[in-house]
């Protein structure tokens, strides 16, 4: 009887672990839980939102950071010579044109929007829309260097800096592309990699610009140091 009690526990105790281990791996397999993602429900159908926008996600914007969610951020990362580990951490957030903190370092008003965008779609309408983006990050990395001054519209309206500003194409009306491309610099999204200028090698007159390291070339436009 005795060893018949020994053998009725060891199954017990058998059935127990295994239930244990089965809600365990069903728990941590479970798309609706991402400990790697580390980001809010808002902050989840915002990068799907975007995902979905640029053609990398197909699923629903519902702020579940399940496995479609996640290889649409590799495929996304991977296009953008990022780390493809899936996980939204600063470089890729910054890459998607968002924030990871509830608010920003730095509060920009309207008014810096509305210029933004108006320079934006003065010196780059009809390029694409990473080139756009670029030309808003070239002016707020002006803004934050020593060089230049530290206002929008400051670095905007310095003497001879953009062709537009010389020429009135500041005055046009942006457009969303435009405004869309303003809002995205400011969340961080930097295509230029840390530019401070740029310019068209078909119209660029001054040898001087010539002279500067190119990071990048998004369009028609070289962006450099």
């Amino acid at each position: 009887m005795e060893k018949v009690s020994k053998v009725f526990y060891i199954i017990l105790c058998f059935i127990a672990v295994f239930c244990l281990t089965f809600f365990a791996f069903k728990n941590s397999s479970n798309t609706d839980i991402s400990v790697e993602a580390a980001l809010t429900t808002s902050q989840v159908k915002t990068v799907q939102t975007k995902l979905k926008n640029w053609g990398y996600y197909t699923g629903a914007v519902d702020g579940i950071y399940g496995s479609k969610t996640k290889a649409a951020v590799k495929n996304f990362q991977k296009k953008n010579k990022l780390t493809a580990d899936g996980i939204v951490g600063p470089k890729t957030a910054a890459a998607l044109g968002m924030s990871l903190t509830s608010s920003k370092s730095q509060t920009q008003t309207s008014s810096d929007l509305y210029l933004l965008a108006k320079c934006i779609h003065a010196e780059a309408r009809g390029e694409p829309y990473a080139g756009q983006v670029a030309i808003g990050a070239v002016i707020l990395n002006r803004v934050a260097s020593s060089k230049f001054p530290n206002t929008i519209s400051g670095v905007i309206y310095q003497p001879y800096a953009f062709t537009a500003v010389n020429d009135g194409q500041i005055n046009l009306e942006p457009n969303q592309s435009a405004y869309n491309a303003a809002r995205d610099a400011l969340n961080g999204w930097d295509p230029s990699h840390g530019a401070l200028y740029y310019y068209n090698p078909k119209t660029a007159t001054s040898s001087w610009i010539w002279s500067r390291t190119v990071l990048v070339t998004i369009g028609n436009h070289k962006f450099a140091i």
